[in-house]
């Protein structure tokens, strides 16, 4: 991913250092394990812990990984080459190291650590979201606007309500990615085919403990994709809602609606050839970027049918799709966090558009009392329809006017009754109950 969209938390967990400490620590616990099972002399393990410990704890420098990748020229294989300078950095003791296992031994359960912490920064950034939107939902609990469908004026909402919708949605995108974590927190230490022939199930158990692991049930060369698959699901459906959040911004900052917009700091310009311009180009570009975390999620699911115990078709589009999504989700979610929590709402706009129509929004209730009074549904629907479309077509006219003056619909309801129909409170009366439906967890 390009420097633009990430974040230095993610920069770091992806570092070419970081994922040569990964397998740095796999190895070594691998050869601990082996140690502890009396299979490792203690001088030989005593020398590889020694020689070890500072690349454990403080990672690889960039000379490390200009040897590595000089002896994989040679080689054409990363996993040897790394061995290689391992090898060279402790001595004859290596030949403990990376004893009965296979590459992807290494490799699955080092970059399973790495899925895990980056899902882990992943949720703790959803976390904040959530806040943020419980937070401005109580905010603006009872700011009326005009709910749409199909971009068309419906019925009376609140802002607040719109904002619990959203939260909502985030508490389930929350689940998912704790399901996530789950299904993606296994390594494997079994094996060219998964038999463990050379290894016993006791070292695989030890170094998924150390690194806060569980053993895959059962392996073979890999561990299987299924598990990449659903992970990278989560964040493909995780960036849709975003996605959904900043589309409905964008259209409530629209010129004509201005209902909300983002906020536009001192000295930002929206144009370099309109002065005037102030975009939403945090929300636009929250949906793009929505799109390259959908992309990454077709070559994951192609990844799971490999050739019987394994092909290496799925290592080029892993090393590419897993890091770059992880890090676009969290960038995504920390500039949708600044965008929601400075985002500017305007209700006196949202007044000003819910009284546009003149009262028709009211039309469903005027057409349900004339039901509950006797009249048929059709012939309430045709009275209510006629009096709507000549509001629609006379800009003057006023719904509310129309209905009360109306012969037919006044033998059924008297003019308080119409009055109490054009009363807001009446469509807002459950705000409090879905709130306390979204929020009392």
């Amino acid at each position: 991913m390009i420097p633009r969209y990430i974040r230095d938390v993610m920069a770091k967990l992806w570092s070419p250092e970081e994922k040569l400490r990964a397998w740095c620590l796999v190895e070594f616990y691998a050869c601990e394990a082996w140690y502890k099972l009396g299979k490792v002399p203690e001088k030989d393990y005593k020398v590889i812990k020694k020689k070890l410990a500072p690349y454990m704890k403080k990672g690889f420098t960039e000379e490390n990984i200009k040897r590595v990748e000089e002896i994989e020229k040679e080689t054409k294989h990363d996993v040897i080459a790394f061995l290689t300078h391992l090898s060279e950095i402790v001595g004859p003791s290596a030949r403990y190291l990376h004893l009965g296992m296979t590459s992807s031994d290494m490799l699955d359960t080092a970059m399973a650590w790495l899925m895990k912490r980056a899902m882990e920064i992943i949720i703790e950034d959803l976390g904040r979201i959530k806040k943020i939107l419980k937070n401005r939902a109580y905010e603006f609990k009872d700011t009326l606007m005009i709910g749409r469908t199909h971009g068309i004026h419906a019925e009376p909402i609140t802002f607040g309500l719109k904002l619990a919708l959203w939260y909502e949605e985030v508490k389930r995108n929350e689940k998912r990615l704790f399901n996530a974590l789950e299904i993606i927190s296994y390594g494997k230490i079994s094996g060219a085919v998964g038999t463990f022939a050379h290894i016993p199930p006791e070292v695989e158990a030890y170094v998924c403990e150390k690194l806060g692991l569980k053993p895959d049930p059962i392996s073979n060369q890999i561990v299987q994709r299924d598990r990449y698959a659903e992970y990278m699901a989560s964040l493909a459906i995780l960036g849709t809602t975003v996605e959904k959040i900043a589309t409905e911004i964008r259209h409530l900052q629209r010129t004509e609606v201005l209902e909300a917009e983002e906020y536009f700091s001192p000295g930002q310009k929206g144009s370099s050839a309109m002065p005037h311009k102030r975009n939403p180009i945090l929300s636009e570009n929250l949906c793009g970027l929505a799109r390259l975390l959908r992309g990454y999620l077709v070559p994951a699911l192609e990844n799971v049918a490999l050739w019987h115990e394994r092909d290496i078709s799925h290592s080029s589009v892993e090393r590419v799709i897993v890091p770059d999504a992880t890090t676009v989700a969290d960038f995504m979610l920390v500039r949708l966090e600044g965008l929601l929590k400075n985002l500017i709402v305007y209700s006196e706009n949202m007044k000003r558009n819910f009284n546009l129509l003149r009262g028709l929004v009211f039309s469903q209730q005027v057409m349900l009392a004339l039901t509950e009074k006797g009249m048929t549904r059709e012939e309430a629907y045709k009275v209510v329809q006629e009096l709507a479309m000549k509001v629609w077509q006379d800009k003057t006219l006023n719904f509310k006017d129309l209905v009360l003056k109306d012969e037919r619909i006044l033998k059924f309801l008297t003019t308080a009754e119409i009055e109490r129909i054009f009363d807001v409170t009446y469509y807002l009366k459950y705000v409090d109950k879905i709130f306390e439906r979204v929020f009392e967890e």
